[in-house]
């Protein structure tokens, strides 16, 4: 497994308008065999940062199988508008460092 991480700087005008994408672009990650979960994250101390973490099977899966898929196209259209918010994107190995408690 991989973790994607996508930080957005998003002003508060268009903030509604980026969840709502989000929000119909995530039927394609829930579809996708790639995509093992995702998050849409919004930062209490700086409100225009968001960080959308993304579990993939792995980086090869994600880059030529879900972005090479009819999937990708369908996400593509909900987010593209915020492409150019975009602060980093970038895959990440999960080291043993980790603790996952259940509420």
């Amino acid at each position: 497994m991989v973790v994607e991480y996508i930080r957005y700087k998003i002003e508060k005008s268009r903030q509604n308008n980026f969840i709502n994408a989000y929000t119909k672009a995530s039927e394609q990650l829930h579809t996708s065999e790639f995509c093992l979960g995702y998050e849409l994250s919004h930062c209490e101390e700086d409100p225009d940062n968001f960080i959308l973490r993304i579990e993939w099977t792995s980086t090869d899966d994600h880059l030529n199988g879900f972005r090479k898929s009819s999937d990708f196209m369908k996400f593509l259209k909900h987010v593209k508008p915020f492409f150019n918010d975009i602060q980093e994107m970038n895959h990440y190995q999960v080291t043993a460092v980790a603790l996952k408690k259940q509420l």
